[in-house]
């Protein structure tokens, strides 16, 4: 029997509910994934991307709580989150629109 993604630390029914949107239906599969291809799968599916959301991921699969990293330990997660949101979700905005999305100037559809 699967186990459900809501049972890994950290997430909850509607991170559960993004992951069965993007087809991945167990704990199992998140842990197989792990959290750069799963949250690259998320966001393909149409999750917004956000980097709270992916380092929460993240300490979930390492069993940690979302709020145990600080500083340097912190920048390898942001690192890899800003290169899959580039590859998974800004691939077709242009230099300019992904600095604006950066700073939050362009408005949310």
């Amino acid at each position: 029997m699967a186990t459900p993604v809501s049972s890994i630390r950290n997430l909850g029914p509607a991170f559960e509910a993004a992951c069965t949107a993007a087809g991945i239906n167990s704990a199992e599969e998140l842990r197989a994934l792990g959290p750069d291809d799963a949250y690259a799968k998320l966001l393909r599916a149409g999750t917004k991307p956000h980097f709270i959301g992916y380092y929460v991921l993240v300490m979930g699969l390492q069993n940690r709580p979302w709020n145990d990293c600080n500083g340097v330990e912190k920048a390898k997660p942001r690192a890899r989150f800003d290169a899959i949101k580039a590859s998974a979700f800004d691939q077709d905005l242009n230099a300019f629109e992904r600095m604006m999305d950066q700073i939050g100037v362009r408005p949310t559809s």
